[in-house]
């Protein structure tokens, strides 16, 4: 079966059943034949930019400053779980500890090309004994339509009042040399003070003020006159400029919820902040801002109700796709308080925003995903991938219902397309 056949396959039978397919899946490659790296993420906490930076960094202020590789101390894999350890315990990096969070993961990683396509399989165990492919939801009061379920580092969540939902995830950041500092520091060169869930919050008003958002997220220090500090962002001029000399990294995410049924892994980059590529992401928030109503609810028809309640969560995904189970929100289809609806819709992705295919099945506890991703793009949001390439990668994991910095992340490494790598990618034939 070709990939483009297995991936309309998954699409299909994730739709019909309401869930992720639960199968092993190949991308059609033989993947006993590739060659495997078992890599260690672990829990970060607050660690940012700024703490590397400080004297709280303990014996590595000055070398972080100058540029040094994290891996140029932490070298040793029992030193890198010890400090997921005492972080996700709850310590100054993790002010608000999640009771029962894993410290590390492994994550194991396979490459492969051809003469149009690089191919990624990812393999890791979950914290929990089942897929996180939920989300939050809008739920309807009786009144108005409010969220209901958080990720468990929310406070909400914390105190009981709040149901902990969210989906897993993986995420890679890749560059190909032209951020600085990127091969040294990898993904905390974007990870900074005032992002959510990290110190020094930003306010809403301010990210409206600088940013003309609705809240801070990553950012590279190039796009900054000061680096940490994210008000200082650069003239619209200048960090056009950075973008056209490719000082921007990738940011490719697979989501369990948003993007998998879909057959899809969403396509970004981290420049001033964490933007989405030119075109159409596979998924849109399905709230309408002007009447605070639902865009789209289920159909009946082909869901079974217009609806969820809250017994069916956690359920089988309980997807919301255009196109083929949603129809648009009916404000006098006879709403009762309790009746639920995804707060995100899912949609076939376009454009640059369609470069990256993946397909995932959870199976005995472990997900399996297989990102593919064109050869060559030339796209102004990527990173081309050519043969011969040396390319830094930095990995994160997000489970457990949970997201922001609670992932597990890892230190920056290569992946070379058929040359030597950390993980090298092998020819198939």
């Amino acid at each position: 079966m070709t990939i483009k056949k297995t991936l309309l396959f998954l699409s299909v039978a994730a739709i019909a059943t309401g869930c992720t397919l639960m199968a092993p899946e190949s991308g059609g490659i033989d993947w006993s034949k590739v060659p495997a790296k078992t890599v260690l993420l672990f829990y970060p906490g607050q660690s940012s930019y700024e703490w590397l930076r400080s004297d709280a960094h303990k014996n590595a202020t000055t070398e972080t400053r100058r540029g040094d590789a994290c891996t140029s101390c932490h070298d040793d894999p029992e030193d890198i779980k010890s400090d997921g350890e005492k972080i996700v315990a709850g310590n100054a990096l993790e002010p608000r500890p999640v009771k029962g969070k894993n410290p590390h993961v492994d994550l194991k990683v396979q490459a492969a090309y051809d003469d149009k396509n690089a191919y990624l399989r990812f393999q890791w165990k979950t914290q929990r004994n089942a897929p996180g492919i939920e989300y939050p939801y809008y739920r309807f009061d009786g009144k108005e339509w409010k969220q209901h379920g958080y990720p468990k580092l929310d406070q909400v969540v914390q105190e009981g009042k709040q149901s902990g939902i969210y989906e897993d995830r993986l995420s890679l950041m890749l560059d190909d040399g032209k951020v600085p500092g990127f091969a040294q520091q990898g993904c905390w060169l974007t990870c900074h003070d005032g992002e959510r869930d990290m110190p020094k919050l930003g306010s809403r008003e301010d990210a409206q003020k600088y940013l003309k958002k609705a809240d801070v997220r990553k950012y590279l220090p190039g796009s900054r006159t000061d680096p940490s500090d994210w008000r200082t962002i650069k003239s619209p001029d200048e960090v056009a400029k950075l973008k056209a000399a490719g000082g921007f990294v990738d940011l490719i995410q697979w989501r369990a919820h948003r993007s998998n049924p879909v057959g899809a892994a969403d396509d970004g980059f981290v420049l001033e902040y964490r933007n989405f590529d030119a075109g159409k992401n596979p998924f849109a928030s399905n709230l309408d801002t002007k009447t605070k109503q639902p865009r789209y609810m289920y159909d009946a028809a082909k869901f079974g109700a217009k609806s969820v309640a809250t017994a069916q969560v956690p359920g089988k995904g309980n997807f919301l796709i255009v196109g083929q189970n949603a129809v648009p929100f009916d404000a006098n289809a006879g709403w009762k308080a309790g009746e639920m609806v995804p707060r995100y819709y899912l949609q076939k992705p376009e454009g640059s925003g369609a470069d990256n295919k993946a397909t995932g099945s959870w199976k005995d506890g472990v997900w399996t995903m297989v990102l593919t991703r064109p050869l060559g793009l030339a796209n102004a949001d990527d990173k081309a991938l050519k043969p011969g390439g040396v390319y830094t990668v930095g990995f994160a994991v997000h489970d457990d219902n949970i997201t922001t910095r609670g992932h597990f992340v890892s230190f920056p490494m290569s992946v070379g397309l058929g040359v030597k790598a950390d993980i090298q990618a092998v020819k198939l034939p």
